[in-house]
């Protein structure tokens, strides 16, 4: 069921509220209603109106880049060659960890505060463990790679490149170079059986 369509009025003061909170994730600054609700121009009721808590305002900021990962999950799933689509929905995914800090935060909490992050969430984790089954299925990713391992592998690679990179360029073509050697050695090879 979706909600009636605001009216003009709620519906400019909602873009004024996720515009103000999307500045205020990129620039790694915690979202508080009262604060977003002065930088608004915007009484803080009607922000609580619109969004009860700051972490339902995070995931609302957050959804375009949930939504646009899934899509990349749901091409990948249909690519016929194995290691291609895992190779290309982990690139997709590190870009976007790189690129949109509000990514992180939301990946990161066990509740999510709206219906729809958990359901982007349980179609990204759906995408990740059919893609590396596949992979593991033809023979081309090393065997001792669980799904839970990409995880941690995919925030290594974002936390590194936050670390030594500036610009969002260099970000993105750091996570790139990253990824690709990890890739390397996550493809399988007669030698890469683990170790006793």
């Amino acid at each position: 069921m979706t909600s009636p369509p605001l009216r003009k009025d709620a519906a400019r003061n909602w873009d004024r509220i996720v515009a103000v909170a999307r500045g205020l994730v990129d620039e790694h600054t915690p979202l508080q209603l009262n604060d977003v609700a002065r930088r608004a121009g915007l009484g803080v009721g009607t922000v609580y109106r619109h969004f009860p808590t700051p972490e339902a305002l995070l995931e609302t900021v957050a959804l375009p880049c949930l939504e646009a990962l899934a899509g990349h999950g749901e091409e990948a799933v249909h690519d016929t060659d194995p290691w291609r689509a895992l190779a290309s929905f982990l690139l997709h995914t590190v870009e976007a960890q790189v690129s949109d800090p509000s990514l992180a935060a939301v990946s990161a909490t066990a509740r999510d505060a709206l219906p729809r992050t958990t359901e982007l969430k349980r179609s990204l984790r759906s995408a990740g463990t059919t893609l590396l089954g596949r992979a593991h299925d033809a023979g081309v990713v090393r065997a001792d790679l669980t799904a839970s391992d990409l995880v941690p592998l995919m925030c290594g690679i974002a936390y590194a490149v936050e670390v030594h990179c500036e610009t969002p360029a260099e970000r993105t073509a750091t996570a790139r170079r990253y990824l690709l050697a990890l890739l390397e050695g996550l493809r399988a090879t007669p030698t890469s059986t683990p170790p006793p």
